[in-house]
């Protein structure tokens, strides 16, 4: 594929709409493909489960499968007098939710989008680790630090991080599953994290997402819901917040519907993406702190990694490790956190 199809297939993907984590979803395509909604087939197991932690295993494992899903952001409560409430926004796409890394403490899970005329877009990602005791947090326009989870929400607890299409950082968020109502729910700390790409060509008035997020496993897929209040920040400070806005987005399990495209895509760099995924993770240690030195929609390393990918079975593993040293290089900043 050559770069001019590539970073049009990447940026109608990723501007058409948007995830909660960032990352945008394709247009649906003008004639609605053929699926018929099912239950989740991983639901019934979590009850079947007597431990917490292992209710709490079954139930992230549970996201894994096929879905039709849908993208609702609304805003709710004007907070800044004179604050004029913006459209809802809605979209939609088809994703596959892959399991990438099962151990006893970290889940992986890896989306992978199939647009119209099966074209694939490596989509968002979440990590989930038990009892971390460190995560990433957005302290500033394109700048993570990596710093200790407070010691008395660990125990217990279950860290999620979720990364852009490129691997690079996005948010992270701790908390606890709760089984106690025929559904399994897990609920976030707030945080902050950047600004979604959903606005990224639209909006110039705040630069900051404060989020709580919560996961739930139901019967017909499950769902993420986010209580965001948008602010303006002065590196880590707040300045002002503008309104708060209620997220929803809703994956329901679906067959019939072809995913064999983004199952060859990911059998055939599987193998880079993990090599980038390891490049990420040697930035991203306790203590440092992480720039990113692009626009804000970090479209040079998207484009730069998805195009290496491309090429992927051409190039030998030391060589692919090289060329992703060589991009991050090139458009990061490490250096110890404040």
């Amino acid at each position: 594929m050559n770069a001019t199809k590539l970073a049009y297939i990447i940026t109608l993907a990723l501007l058409a709409g948007c995830a909660g984590s960032g990352a945008g979803v394709a247009r649906a395509p003008v004639t609605e493909p053929v699926y018929r909604e099912i239950e989740n087939p991983y639901f019934a197991e979590i009850a079947q489960i007597s431990d917490t932690r292992g209710k709490d295993r079954a139930a992230i494992l549970a996201m894994r499968g096929d879905y039709r899903v849908g993208f609702a952001f609304q805003e709710t409560v004007p907070l800044k007098a004179g604050y004029q409430l913006h459209d809802d926004k809605t979209t939609g796409g088809f994703e596959t939710v892959v399991v990438v890394q099962d151990d006893a403490k970290r889940i992986v899970l890896q989306h992978i989008l199939v647009a119209s005329g099966g074209q694939v877009i490596k989509h968002w990602r979440q990590d989930w680790v038990f009892e971390a005791n460190h995560r990433f947090e957005f302290v500033a326009d394109q700048t993570w630090a990596v710093r200790a989870v407070a010691a008395d929400i660990v125990k217990g607890s279950w860290t999620q991080c979720v990364f852009e299409v490129s691997d690079a950082p996005r948010y992270c968020g701790t908390g606890k599953w709760n089984h106690r109502y025929g559904v399994s729910t897990w609920t976030s700390d707030r945080g902050f994290r950047p600004l979604p790409r959903r606005e990224y060509t639209k909006r110039d008035d705040y630069n900051a997402l404060n989020v709580e997020n919560r996961h739930t496993i139901t019967s017909n897929g499950w769902s993420h819901e986010q209580d965001n209040t948008k602010t303006v920040r002065d590196g880590s400070h707040t300045v002002e917040t503008l309104v708060r806005e209620f997220g929803f987005n809703d994956y329901r399990s679906i067959a019939g519907y072809d995913f064999t495209p983004a199952q060859r895509y990911w059998r055939n760099t599987a193998s880079y993406w993990e090599l980038v995924r390891a490049e990420w993770a040697q930035r991203l240690q306790l203590g440092t702190q992480l720039s990113l030195d692009t626009e804000v929609d970090g479209m040079p390393i998207i484009e730069a990694t998805f195009a290496q990918a491309e090429v992927v079975s051409e190039t030998s593993a030391q060589d692919q490790r090289h060329s992703i040293v060589a991009l991050l290089n090139k458009w990061t900043q490490v250096q110890p956190a404040l």
